[in-house]
This record gives C-alpha cells, sequence and structure tokens, in this order.
C-alpha cells in the first residue's frame, strides 16, 4: 500500500462500527440489512460506514438483481500474511483480535 492508501484505510477502520463491519464482511458477503441486524445499528449509518470503507479500497460489492452485497476486498485480502493480520505498511493489526 502506498502512504495515501494507508491513509485511507486508516480512517476508515478508525471507527468502531466500521471494524465490527468489517471483521462481519472478511469471511462472508452481506447486505446493507443482514449487517443492520446483525450489529443492532440502523440501516442509513451503516451504509455511511460501508460507503466509506469502499471508497478507502477495503470492501467490494457484488450486485444480484437490486441487492448489494458487501465483502472485504480480494486486494485487501492477497495483501494479508497466513494469519489474519493486515500489514498495511504503516502499521499491522490482527484481524481475529478486534472487538465485535
Amino acid at each position: 500500500m502506498t502512504g495515501e492508501d494507508c491513509i485511507a484505510a486508516l480512517k476508515a477502520l478508525g471507527e468502531e462500527s466500521r471494524m465490527r463491519m468489517f471483521r462481519l464482511l472478511f469471511n462472508q458477503r452481506m447486505s446493507v440489512s443482514t449487517i443492520s441486524e446483525q450489529l443492532n445499528l440502523p440501516q442509513y449509518n451503516v451504509s455511511k460506514h460501508l460507503r466509506v470503507m469502499r471508497e478507502s479500497g477495503l470492501l467490494e460489492i457484488e450486485k444480484r438483481g437490486q441487492h448489494r452485497f458487501y465483502k472485504v476486498s480480494e486486494k485487501f485480502k492477497a495483501q494479508l500474511g497466513p494469519n489474519p493480520t493486515a500489514d498495511l505498511g504503516c502499521c499491522t493489526f490482527r484481524l481475529d483480535k478486534l472487538p465485535q
């Protein structure tokens, strides 16, 4: 990741709700409504947080008809080591140690 990419990723993950969403989406794709139910957050807020993470390159969208499913981007996953550890270049954190 470049310095600018790292800053965008840190900014996107620097909010607790987004970290919780990121952890949910790490191994599965989910819709806004499912994420909202799982985390007990309003759909409006979930949508806003997902947009931030998508714009930072952490998430991608799969469209099926009128439904959109979010998941962690394959490009980002490819940068991870054998453990669920994210090395952003400027810092490292373990994805299995994040709060839910």
